[in-house]
């Protein structure tokens, strides 16, 4: 039952033991200052002596930097090195480095308390080994730092039974202040001790993830390839020799690991390798990137090192499912793009990779849940969810771990991961130190926790954290070295651990919500941002269905709404906010390649004509399945077709214009005003409609030119009718005259007997129409 406290905390890791001892000296700095600036007093009452601060089993910092080897067998010799520093300001005289063996403890929770002492304890720390396994120093100058390093068989280390000793390095010394030899820093560290196998090895499953930020915007060029565009050139540094994810394939290749995979991660390496421009700093203009071999090499590599085995991919992007089933949940479609990312993930391995991964586990930020996070975890397909133990807290007090399958409900599996091992490494792992007193704490809490119940076999999960630097990498890769190469554990992967039999006294019973932790909770992206991803994704969606080739557009818009999602956002709200602005913008700017052209009012030349009304598309693509709408906003004036509006199809090829023409009827004069507006084929707007007038004249000053024109050319033929017949009369009345007799005698009088007259001529005019203008005429823009 001692160990039913084990659970619900995890054990401080070196580098927050680094961080008390700073934050310790950072208290005592004002304190000081306020005892300086106390009331006047004696001196000694006030300020401390430089003599009285040289004493104390903190005077001198011991830094433990190296232990070898991690788990020590009979035969072998342990090899511990580091430095000594005086922080005092008074020398210390006749100093040596010295080490102590504690008792072996009795459970986890004494390794916990242990690593969390400050300064020597008599009894609790040991006696020092002593004889000649020291390192001696005539004196310690106040602030150099000296190296030491004692060598020393294990077997005068007098260790017992199997189990974890606490293992002290101290330095020993006299101070003006004491001028006898007493114990002024001390480094503790755990010492596994367990020379031969054990009956029973606990199963270890150890996640290996394969992470990064996001990388790539979504832009592309143009070109028939797409050629991506990246936000920088980080991940080839990462890819890089020496770089984050070089060295976690690297390590991860020689280690019996369960690799977890982000599919994100392949597509956006690969993307590399078939050249790829660099966003400049003004976010318009792009370079080009020069690191596709180290890309190339990266994915031969990986693609050599999960050969044969079973990997899991998470869904494409990595989802930060708390996020989602807190905020998201709440906004029309959120959770679809969960499903989409999880079968787009599959497809990225399965394509790059040449293996089919296992999509059956769910992984919540730090292994934290609650019911509704089950729920979201679950939605894609999932069944099994990775919690860990400092969220599935034990309440049946048991006195062992257990195993770390267990039914959840709904039939889904949780797979606990121990809290303790999974934090192991987080922190700055790159100073010596901390690295050192990761692995041995690591490896201790592995063997104590197979020593609670040595005849029962368990299976353990080990999850760290998802994003490993390189040095966190290299602190892992050691202690599971030595781990897979100790006497109690065996490796095992993560679809077996699942699979496990559940312990029938482990916690089954998921965490209320109001237990999720608010720092966590803190990080999460908000409800704002999953409407913004609503807004793009429906945005994309009514782009998507006038495009003759929609793959160029939907699958890299489609990839960087999942990026939205990610869980490498948490704690970078600004970074996030930043992204998805960019992804819709960047969107935005797309659909509006596609517009109606602005015009100016259209005139009407008499009671009809047709207005033409321009589509552009600088696309490189075609469009269609669009249609043009121009619609009158008084049809009793004026008519569009054989009503309020009339509508024609639109099919445009990439980087071309389109003229669309309308018929128009007006029925009285005066403007009136239109509007042309865009429409895909299921009715939905596209774009901004254009809006004109379109003025209605029965009589332009053009038709009164043309009018007074004919009027004029009427009045010169009636004239020319007229003088010809005066003339023609003329001529006749002369001939008369001729044929009359001496005495002058006229003609007949009887106009019946008179000789026919000439016909009028024919008029070289032809009537004046009073038929109304044809349609069609020119319409002025």
């Amino acid at each position: 039952m001692a160990e039913a406290a084990d659970f619900p905390g995890t054990s401080p890791s070196p580098a927050r033991r680094w961080l008390r001892r700073t934050a310790a000296l950072l208290v005592g700095t004002p304190l000081l200052a306020g005892l300086l600036q106390a009331p006047a007093g004696p001196a000694h009452a006030t300020v401390p002596s430089a003599a009285a601060e040289a004493s104390g089993s903190t005077t001198v910092d011991v830094s433990l930097d190296a232990l070898t080897p991690t788990l020590p067998g009979e035969d072998d010799t342990l090899t511990v090195s580091g430095t000594v520093t005086n922080n005092s300001r008074q020398p210390v005289t006749g100093a040596q480095v010295g080490l102590r063996v504690g008792p072996s403890f009795s459970g986890r929770s004494e390794i916990d308390r242990a690593a969390e002492r400050r300064g020597f304890q008599p009894g609790s720390d040991g006696s020092e080994v002593g004889g000649k396994y020291v390192d001696k120093f005539d004196k310690l100058v106040p602030g150099v730092r000296q190296d030491f390093s004692i060598k020393v068989p294990v077997k005068a280390l007098d260790l017992g039974s199997d189990g974890v000793y606490q293992l002290g390095v101290t330095l020993t010394g006299q101070t003006p202040a004491q001028g006898y030899p007493q114990v002024l820093g001390i480094e503790r560290t755990f010492l596994p001790w367990q020379p031969g196998a054990a009956e029973t090895k606990t199963k270890t499953a150890y996640l290996w993830p394969l992470i990064s930020d996001t990388h790539l915007t979504a832009k592309t060029e143009s070109d028939e390839q797409q050629t991506p565009v990246f936000k920088n050139d980080d991940l080839a540094e990462e890819l890089a020799p020496g770089g984050r994810l070089q060295q976690l394939l690297a390590l991860g290749s020689d280690l019996d690991v369960t690799w977890v995979i982000d599919p994100d991660l392949l597509a956006t390496v690969e993307a590399m390798t078939k050249g790829y421009q660099i966003q400049n700093d003004d976010g318009k203009t792009t370079r080009t990137g020069k690191h596709q071999a180290v890309a190339t090499e990266w994915l031969n590599d990986l693609e050599a090192a999960v050969k044969g085995k079973k990997i899991v991919a998470l869904p494409f992007a990595d989802p930060d499912l708390a996020s989602l089933a807190h905020n998201g949940r709440a906004v029309s479609g959120s959770l679809s793009h969960l499903k989409d990312a999880t079968e787009a993930g599959v497809r990225a391995v399965d394509t790059i990779l040449h293996v089919k991964p296992s999509t059956d586990f769910a992984w919540p930020a730090e292994g934290a849940i609650d019911p509704s996070i089950v729920d979201v975890s679950t939605s894609a397909g999932a069944h099994t969810v990775i919690a860990r133990s400092d969220s599935l807290r034990e309440t049946s007090g048991l006195p062992y771990s257990p195993n770390a399958a267990r039914p959840i409900g709904g039939g889904t599996t949780a797979v606990v991961a121990d809290a303790r091992l999974s934090t192991a490494f987080q922190g700055d792992m790159s100073e010596a130190e901390n690295s050192t007193l990761a692995v041995q704490e690591f490896v201790a809490q592995s063997l104590m926790l197979n020593l609670q119940d040595p005849g029962r076999q368990r299976s353990v999960v080990v999850a760290p954290q998802r994003m490993p630097s390189a040095s966190q990498a290299q602190t892992m890769a050691k202690a599971l070295t030595a781990l897979q190469g100790g006497q109690w554990s065996q490796p095992e992967d993560l679809t077996a651990a699942a699979k496990e039999k559940p312990d029938p006294r482990a916690t089954t019973r998921v965490p209320s919500a109001g237990a999720y932790p608010t720092s966590l909770r803190r990080q999460e992206l908000p409800q704002s941002a999953f409407e913004s991803i609503r807004d793009t994704q429906g945005m994309l969606e009514r782009f998507q269905v006038i495009l003759t080739d929609e793959d160029r557009v939907v699958t890299p818009f489609g990839r960087a709404i999942d990026r939205e999602m990610s869980t490498s956002w948490r704690g970078r709200p600004a970074e996030a906010s930043t992204y998805r602005g960019s992804v819709e913008s960047y969107l935005r700017e797309l659909t509006e390649q596609v517009a109606l052209i602005n015009r100016s009012d259209a005139k009407l030349s008499g009671r009809s004509a047709t207005i033409p009304v321009s589509v552009q598309n600088n696309l490189v693509q075609g469009v269609e399945n669009l249609t043009l709408r121009l619609y009158s906003q008084n049809p009793t004036r004026l008519k569009i077709g054989d009503g309020q509006f009339e509508e024609h199809p639109v099919k445009i090829a990439g980087g071309h214009s389109q003229s669309v023409k309308f018929t128009t009827t007006a029925n009285a004069n005066g403007p009136v005003p239109v509007y042309a507006q865009l429409y895909t084929e299921d009715g939905q707007l596209y774009g901004d409609a254009v809006h004109f007038e379109v003025n209605a004249t029965e009589v332009t000053p053009t038709v009164m030119l043309v009018i007074a024109g004919g009027l004029l050319l009427l009045v010169l033929a009636g004239f020319r009718m007229y003088t010809q017949r005066k003339r023609a009369a003329r001529r006749l009345a002369e001939q008369d005259g001729q044929e009359d007799g001496p005495d002058g005698e006229a003609g007949t009088a009887s106009g019946e007997d008179d000789p026919e007259q000439p016909s009028d001529p024919t008029p070289d005019t032809g009537p004046e129409s009073t038929d109304p203008s044809e349609t069609g005429e020119r319409v002025d823009r």
